[in-house]
């Protein structure tokens, strides 16, 4: 309980001036239609039927921030299609700032089915030859808006086609400069990349300009070329770089471990009974970019840190008890009730 009432402070502390221009968090990428079979542990092929819902990395994250309380915007693109329009939409329902969203007349929402196996994990088949998400053009990048946060979150998807890759380049460039935190959660997905060895290039070309970076250990397996992911050796010498602020390596339901110049260590996780593991990682990232953007010296203090990543282990845990990502998304007070379950 004494980490709970610890989280519970440092939000208080924190979070209290999460709104406003200054705390703002920019998520640059993907936005699409996820759909889910509506029973678990079956292959697409035998799912009776699906439901629709909204998705994309960055997307679930800006959403994420919102619901907590926080100040966020997306900056990505969609088709001019109903599904395009109802994205768009239920950012604005969840005051996500979509001033920054594109949208392309030939192009389509990228739609995904997502196979829900008997373990609560899951499988995505993608439907997007181009989708419109891989189509912003540099000169479609709202720079206004840029220059406001105080956090730029982003992935790798958006690095693996052009016009799409040269424009996150430039936006990553404009935040820099604008003085805001980079933070980057590649957010592997192998089947969108033309091979195995452009996934890996693709990632670490943009790695060492990043001050935040999430990973899980299958992707340091994969990142390292099959090194042990559970050796703190592997991730000291091979992944965190010398601009680095933090880096995360996320656990699943047994918590996460952190990475700074000065201290490394473990938090717990919370013991939940997962439903679908769709948009847990995005939830944790919420969390954590929540309460780094009113305090972005977080990472020097230990003890805050290790408070404000058990609170983002219990955003992860809320979400994976529902189905669907950005529904499933928790509100602060959801959250705080789940705290008290931290395993030690």
């Amino acid at each position: 309980m004494a980490m709970a009432s610890g989280v519970s402070k440092a939000l208080a502390n924190d979070a209290s001036g999460a709104e406003g221009k200054s705390s703002l968090v920019i998520c640059f990428g993907e936005m699409l239609i996820d759909f889910v079979p509506t029973v678990g542990g079956v292959s697409l092929a035998d799912a009776p039927e699906f439901k629709k819902a909204p998705g994309g990395a960055p997307a679930n994250v800006a959403v994420g921030i919102s619901r907590l309380g926080g100040s966020s915007a997306f900056i990505g693109k969609v088709g001019q299609d109903e599904f395009g329009y109802m994205l768009a939409g239920i950012l604005k329902e969840n005051n996500v700032d979509n001033s920054g969203m594109r949208f392309d007349p030939d192009a389509r929402t990228a739609l995904a089915f997502v196979t829900l196996r008997a373990d609560g994990d899951r499988e995505f088949m993608f439907f997007c030859h181009p989708s419109a998400d891989m189509l912003l053009r540099e000169s479609e990048l709202n720079v206004d808006l840029l220059k406001q946060g105080s956090i730029f979150h982003y992935g790798s998807i958006s690095l693996i086609e052009e016009p799409c890759r040269s424009t996150h380049l430039a936006a990553m460039n404009i935040a820099k400069k604008s003085g805001s935190i980079l933070s980057y959660d590649p957010n592997l997905r192998l089947q969108l990349w033309p091979s195995a060895d452009a996934a890996r290039e693709g990632i670490m070309s943009i790695w060492e300009q990043a001050d935040v970076i999430k990973i899980s250990e299958d992707e340091i397996s994969f990142l390292t070329g099959g090194d042990d992911p559970h050796d703190d050796n592997v991730v000291l010498t091979k992944l965190f770089h010398p601009n680095l602020k933090l880096l995360i390596v996320t656990l699943g339901g047994k918590g996460c471990r952190y990475y700074t110049k000065n201290f490394h260590g473990k938090v717990g996780g919370i013991k939940v009974n997962a439903v679908d593991t769709t948009g847990a990682g995005d939830a944790f990232v919420s969390g954590l970019l929540f309460i780094l953007a009113s305090n972005l010296n977080l990472y020097q203090d230990e003890e805050r840190l290790r408070e404000t990543l058990t609170f983002a282990n219990a955003c992860g845990a809320v979400t994976v008890t529902q189905r669907g990502a950005i529904p499933s998304l928790p509100t602060r007070d959801a959250v705080l009730k789940l705290l008290p379950k931290v395993v030690a």
